[in-house]
């Protein structure tokens, strides 16, 4: 489930009023993830939402979700959030609607979930998460929740550390990346880690991994631009374009 170069992320908290190309229902996330596929996707982050188009960790949206996408994507990693906002905030809600995931048939089951670590009651999401079957891909949003690692840690160790720099502006955004790797370096962490921005750092970021050679992510749920600032047409070129700029920044 390690990703090389770049993991596609479908759609996140966005509508449809940001960007018209960004999918919702099962079949659209379904389609959008094969086409980031066929052009060079490794791995699958989303967050599916429920018959009235918002996120939604209930195990009926996560199950249809995950199975259309699986269906269009054979082989390759589906996962999902577990963002705390989906249920408003409420910790243990959100902990009730996971617990309901092992339940899913293993078609529908996610290969994996990205957690945030700095949001209330994550401590116990990836031993849950494990008894499920589904590994989990840590979010560390700075240098200070890089000590919450050795604390949630899943019995079979985290599928990956994910770098996510967040509300960072461009000029600040290498420099809060490299505190980050900076403590994991000092810390002893090896798992397998992957770099990514948001919005106006994303695309610096995408070169700052390739230049450090570690995989990064982009997708509509991080920016619905090109580099050059002008909107992106889909999921499917914004990876190109991504793996384009990672290679770039990696050659020598």
């Amino acid at each position: 489930m390690q990703v090389r170069q770049m993991q596609v992320c479908l759609n996140g908290k966005r509508s449809r009023a940001e960007h018209p190309a960004v999918p919702v229902t099962a079949a659209e996330l379904a389609a959008s993830a094969a086409e980031a596929v066929a052009a060079g996707a490794e791995a699958i982050h989303m967050h599916p939402r429920g018959a009235d188009g918002a996120e939604s960790l209930r195990a009926a949206d996560i199950g249809a979700a995950v199975a259309a996408v699986r269906r269009a994507c054979p082989g390759t990693p589906v996962g999902v959030s577990t963002g705390v906002w989906i249920t408003g905030g409420d910790a243990g809600a959100r902990h009730t609607a996971v617990a309901g995931w092992a339940g899913l048939p293993a078609a529908q089951r996610p290969d994996y979930a990205s957690l945030n670590l700095c949001e209330p009651g994550s401590a116990g999401l990836p031993a849950l998460l494990a008894a499920a079957g589904i590994a989990t891909e840590a979010g560390v949003w700075s240098a200070a929740d890089t000590a919450l690692l050795d604390r949630a840690e899943p019995p079979a160790g985290w599928l990956r550390i994910m770098i996510e720099i967040l509300d960072t502006p461009a000029a600040t955004a290498v420099e809060a990346a490299d505190d980050v790797l900076g403590q994991l370096t000092a810390q002893g962490i090896t798992a397998p880690v992957l770099l990514h921005g948001e919005n106006e750092s994303c695309w610096l970021l995408i070169s700052r991994a390739g230049a450090l050679g570690l995989p990064a992510r982009i997708g509509l749920e991080d920016t619905t631009g090109r580099p050059d600032g002008t909107p992106a047409a889909s999921n499917a070129e914004l990876v190109r374009l991504g793996i384009e700029l990672w290679s770039a920044a990696g050659t020598p």
